[in-house]
């Protein structure tokens, strides 16, 4: 064709609108996908023909039609394939696995710890691949899954992924000590499933942004920046509801010339103020008392309770059973509190970069940290944000929490193979057939040759 796109390419196209609408809209009538998809009613009686052949479209009941026979509803079998999320994340590797729904069937979760004073020896590779070698068939066992229905398994990684034809994804994790580590070639090499069996990895607020963005605060908006907070920062912008995002390093701009070093090795990234890490080491340079042994999340619930203290640990005047004796609310932790306003104010400040360069719809703020400090501390971040920002993006732009839990980098990873699996129209990764080249060009190829 004129265009480029072959009547395979076409068939694959409407196979797409076709599963993709039945996945987030369903279940739909045959009727209804017309309008829908913009396809003919032949395209789609074929299309869906094809599908319930195959077992990727199931009967899912009837409605009543106006003055005729009922419709019979279609949906996406959930039990048609199967996909795999993982989270490297920077306290755990976290595995799940979930059927065609995003039903969660299994999970495992290995702690990634350290006992010396190096903290990037909890990230050694060879650590993280013994946990995804137990991990993955665990999940599989678990759920009485064979390896041979998956459709992928998609990791989150922190980190830069670049791609060589070599080693397929490579992994530049500067903050976590991974140099060019080529883990997709690694895991191909442990033989952990079968070569049908794809993998794909990307950066994890990478995939928290697919997750937010498909299911989750993100619908329905054009263009979003979903800020991944945990021990560190980062950020991906999206431009397009349902195409994937970009991931930028936001949590490495530089937010205060010849500032605190960051664990990057460079000097005032945000990441130095704002991530988990971070601010619970300031809170202790500045004379507060974190939890002796407690991991970063146990520290920060200290934190905030120090810094926020419940009324509830109150009680009425004069009954006398107050958490301090007197029956009074207990003071807020000055020191506790100062830090997190000074963490609030670099963070708005970085989101006012996020609304200047990009002038999203929404900012959306996910990730264990981010959701732990809530709704409290991210309305001091929107001022802060506002005040820093442009006056015409900023007035544009609403922020808020994800809706997805602190689990939503695993979903994001799921996507990934799902995300696939839509774009080939539901079929299995095959080569592109190759055609014979035109006449002309064979001819002047031997002219050439002569």
């Amino acid at each position: 064709m004129r265009n480029g796109r072959t009547v395979r390419d076409l068939r694959r196209e409407n196979r797409t609108a076709v599963l993709q609408r039945l996945y987030f809209d369903g279940p739909l009538s045959r009727f209804s996908l017309g309008p829908a998809t913009g396809l003919s009613s032949g395209s789609v009686s074929n299309v869906v023909s094809e599908l319930v052949a195959e077992g990727l479209v199931e009967e899912a009941g009837s409605v009543d039609s106006a003055g005729g026979r009922p419709r019979t509803l279609l949906r996406i079998s959930a039990q048609s394939g199967y996909l795999i999320g993982v989270d490297i994340g920077e306290t755990r590797v976290r595995i799940e696995l979930f059927d065609l729904a995003l039903t969660e069937l299994a999970r495992t979760e290995k702690p990634l710890e350290t006992d010396g004073p190096n903290r990037l020896d909890r990230y050694d590779v060879g650590v993280v691949l013994t946990h995804l070698r137990e991990g993955i068939p665990e999940v599989l066992d678990e759920a009485g899954i064979a390896a041979e229905r998956l459709l992928g398994v998609g990791i989150g990684v922190p980190g830069i992924v670049a791609r060589t034809p070599e080693d397929g994804a490579v992994v530049h994790g500067q903050t976590i000590g991974w140099d060019a580590v080529p883990l997709e070639r690694l895991l191909r090499e442990a033989r952990l499933l079968p070569d049908t069996v794809p993998y794909y990895i990307d950066n994890g607020a990478k995939t928290l942004g697919q997750a937010e963005m498909w299911f989750g605060a993100g619908r329905g908006a054009q263009s979003a920046a979903v800020v991944l907070f945990g021990s560190g920062v980062g950020a991906c912008v999206v431009s397009d509801d349902m195409g994937p995002g970009r991931a930028v390093e936001w949590g490495h701009l530089t937010v205060r010339v010849r500032g605190r070093r960051c664990r990057c090795g460079a000097q005032g990234c945000l990441e130095a103020y704002a991530g988990a890490e971070a601010l619970l080491q300031r809170w202790a340079e500045a004379g507060g008392q974190p939890p002796a042994g407690a991991d970063e999340e146990t520290a920060l619930t200290a934190m905030l309770a120090a810094a926020y203290p419940d009324p509830g640990t109150g009680s009425d005047p004069g009954s006398g059973s107050g958490s301090d004796g007197t029956g009074t609310v207990p003071e807020p932790d000055a020191t506790a509190l100062a830090v997190l306003e000074e963490t609030a104010e670099y963070l708005g400040a970085g989101f006012s970069d996020l609304i200047n360069l990009f002038q999203p719809e929404r900012i959306l703020v996910g990730g264990w940290a981010g959701l732990q400090l809530g709704r409290r501390f991210l309305d001091s971040v929107t001022a802060h944000a506002t005040s820093y920002a442009l006056t015409y993006p900023a007035a544009r732009v609403r922020i808020d929490l994800g809706t997805l839990g602190p689990d939503a980098v695993t979903v994001g990873a799921a996507i990934l193979p799902l995300a696939d699996f839509f774009a080939r129209g539901g079929r299995p990764e095959e080569a592109e057939p190759v055609e014979p080249d035109p006449a002309w060009r064979t001819a002047l190829r031997e002219r050439s040759v002569q």
